[in-house]
């Protein structure tokens, strides 16, 4: 099997995954982790692809300079029924079909601003689902915007970027022809965005006194530099203690009551965890005393009513028996 940039992997050892970012040599390729670089040996990765792989081969596929000329790029709309009347959701796909890597963002026209609704990298011979939508989506946003560049991993002709807007109204899916393709289950509205991979644009210029004056007032800036260090430094950065402690929260309790310190101990509970779960974090333990156990239960009660979650009483070694520990993403 072979490993590209851009691969999505996942580590046969341990848990975790990421994306390959450079290859070092034919033995080892370094993964990137939420900007991350950790060198791993390939043998120690397997490839996995959470986009649907329309042709199976494509590990194989020989990447030639010219395109085939049947090779076309498309944003498709797929309904979850063939019958109009019965339809309930609709998935939006980009579908690559050429022997080229796409890094591409997806837009709706939001009034007179944008709004990137997903962006990343299609292999060739593949396509990815940009989003489910019910039929308000369509009311709400008629005008969806694809932007992509088009390479490969060896020698091939430059292409000029993609830069497309469809137009969809709502109304038109009774009326307009669908088709069928063995890739979809249902017949899809297919929207043609590029199909000619002959021919290139080269823009020639000279830089005038505006365009000098210009680069000049450019300021210098550096960007941080990636970071490598060991996986499980990295593991351990996905993990987080919260004290909810009265104490560790306010200065002073002074003339507050039982049921007013708990509602501020909850507060910060339910805000810690909603940034945890939003930064990717796998785990953390909420420190709440023994006591009369309120908190304790208010806050598996509160555990109880959220999906993605699990959790359990944290380790007594560490902490006796006041703290839960909550499992994000298991």
């Amino acid at each position: 099997m072979k490993l590209r940039i851009g691969d999505k992997v996942r580590f046969l050892d341990e848990k975790g995954e990421g994306i390959v970012s450079r290859i070092k040599d034919n033995a080892t390729v370094f993964v990137e982790i939420d900007g991350f670089e950790i060198p791993y040996l390939a043998a120690q990765l397997v490839a996995i692809h959470t986009e649907l792989i329309v042709d199976k081969n494509t590990d194989n596929i020989e990447l030639i300079p010219d395109a085939n000329i049947a090779d076309a790029i498309y944003f498709v709309v797929e309904p979850d029924h063939e019958m109009p009347l019965l339809r309930n959701e609709y998935n939006l796909y980009l579908y690559n079909a050429s022997a080229f890597n796409m890094l591409y963002t997806y837009s709706i026209k939001d009034d007179e601003y944008y709004q990137a609704l997903k962006n990343g990298n299609v292999g060739p011979y593949q396509k990815v689902l940009l989003k489910q939508v019910k039929i308000q989506f369509f009311k709400d946003f008629q005008q969806h915007t694809i932007e992509a560049v088009l390479f490969k991993n060896s020698h091939y002709r430059r292409q000029v970027p993609i830069s497309e807007s469809i137009y969809i109204e709502a109304k038109n899916f009774s009326t307009a022809e669908t088709i069928k393709h063995s890739e979809f289950k249902f017949p899809v509205y297919a929207f043609l965005l590029k199909d000619e991979f002959l021919n290139t644009q080269t823009v020639e210029a000279i830089l005038n006194e505006e365009d000098i004056k210009r680069l000049r007032t450019i300021k210098e800036f550096k960007t941080k530099e990636k970071v490598s260090r060991s996986h499980k430094e990295y593991l351990r950065s996905l993990e987080k203690e919260v004290d909810l402690h009265i104490e560790e929260l306010m200065d002073s309790t002074k003339g507050m009551g039982s049921h007013e310190m708990l509602a501020i101990q909850l507060e910060h509970f339910e805000k810690e965890l909603d940034e945890a779960m939003q930064k990717g974090m796998k785990k953390i333990v909420f420190i709440h005393g023994v006591g009369n156990g309120r908190l304790k239960q208010e806050i598996i009660a509160i555990l109880k009513t959220m999906k993605g979650i699990t959790y359990q009483d944290g380790s007594y070694k560490d902490y006796g028996f006041g703290a839960t520990q909550v499992n994000i993403g298991k």
